[in-house]
């Protein structure tokens, strides 16, 4: 029998998923010492209720409230006020899904392992419409870029950086947690400072997680602003040479606003024209493999994507660059 473990669940108005999350999770752990946090973060819909509702139900079950909403003071708030005692921290997503081993798998990694932070591959699902483009344009190449965490499987391998999953609390303790300044990229930034106190990490290929992406371009659009905007934080606070799938995606603004000059400059326009045939055609490509022709849409969807990664990046950089002391 392992020590206790936390799991938690970091949520804001996600209504539609949390009841059926977490009745999942005390169902599929019940052979597991876990205690369960649904930490919320000022939810205007059902959310609180039906997480006190599950609290009142199951005994395991916690109910918290975040007063700073974001994941990251989630997660370091549930540990300092339950991890107490406990082993392992176990990150729970609330719009996502989990196979019913998820984890007991996790487990099983970390004591074969002695990785001090195992992370999983992530399978991304839509239901209908626009969200079945975005799911296919984050599961291929034209989303993520070869992300390991996007595509891992085998055995595992050690591996910088994953979608998170498990953790050592002593670990997490060490490095001092999340950084709650962080609304996005909060993970990759915790993996950089875990390998630079030589914490080892894991990208299991045991298990996964199933995330149910956004279902409009609105909201892919700002979300994608946010994850540029954390990975030029992550940046800028470590100093940390991006990859190139990384800084791909931020050629796209400078793209667009070159092809402005393109009354004066015809030729401005190459890099934007060239940038938006290939995803298109890349697009119409995966629905034709999937014989379906709303997967086609995966080509703007990735569009929507790579150019609100741009902006956000591009916002924090020069917003960082106005503030330098001179």
């Amino acid at each position: 029998m392992v020590e206790r473990i936390l799991a938690v669940i970091p949520c804001l108005n996600e209504e539609l998923y949390i009841e059926a999350l977490a009745e999942k999770l005390v169902a599929t752990s019940r052979n597991l010492p876990m205690r369960i946090v649904i930490a919320d973060g000022g939810s205007s819909d059902r959310t609180p209720h039906i997480a006190r509702e599950l609290a009142q139900k199951h005994n395991n079950i916690v109910f918290l409230e975040n007063p700073k909403r974001l994941q990251a003071a989630a997660i370091n708030l549930a540990v300092a006020t339950y991890g107490e005692g406990a082993a392992f921290l176990i990150r729970i997503d609330a719009h996502a899904d989990y196979p019913d081993d998820y984890c007991n798998a996790l487990i099983d990694e970390a004591e074969k392992t002695g990785a001090d932070s195992v992370v999983v591959a992530m399978k991304t699902e839509g239901k209908s419409g626009f969200q079945l483009a975005v799911a296919a344009a984050q599961n291929s190449l034209l989303g993520n870029g070869g992300s390991a965490h996007r595509i891992a499987g085998g055995n595992g391998f050690w591996t910088d950086h994953g979608h998170h999953a498990l953790m050592r609390i002593v670990a997490f303790r060490e490095v001092g947690g999340y950084d709650e300044t962080f609304s996005h990229n909060e993970d990759a930034e915790l993996d950089l400072r875990l390998r630079q106190s030589s914490h080892k990490i894991w990208m299991t290929g045991k298990t996964l997680a199933i995330y149910y992406p956004r279902s409009s371009p609105v909201a892919l659009f700002f979300q994608y602003i946010r994850h540029g905007k954390g990975r030029a934080r992550t940046i800028l606070k470590h100093r940390a040479m991006p990859k190139l799938r990384q800084m791909a995606p931020a050629a796209v603004l400078p793209a667009a606003l070159l092809a402005l000059l393109t009354p004066f400059i015809p030729i401005a326009l190459l890099p934007l024209a060239i940038w938006a045939v290939f995803c298109l055609g890349y697009g119409i490509a995966l629905g034709r493999r999937a014989h379906n022709g709303v997967i086609a849409l995966a080509g703007p969807a990735a569009m929507i994507m790579h150019f609100g990664w741009s902006v956000g990046f591009w916002m924090e950089m020069i917003d960082y660059l106005r503030k330098r002391p001179r």
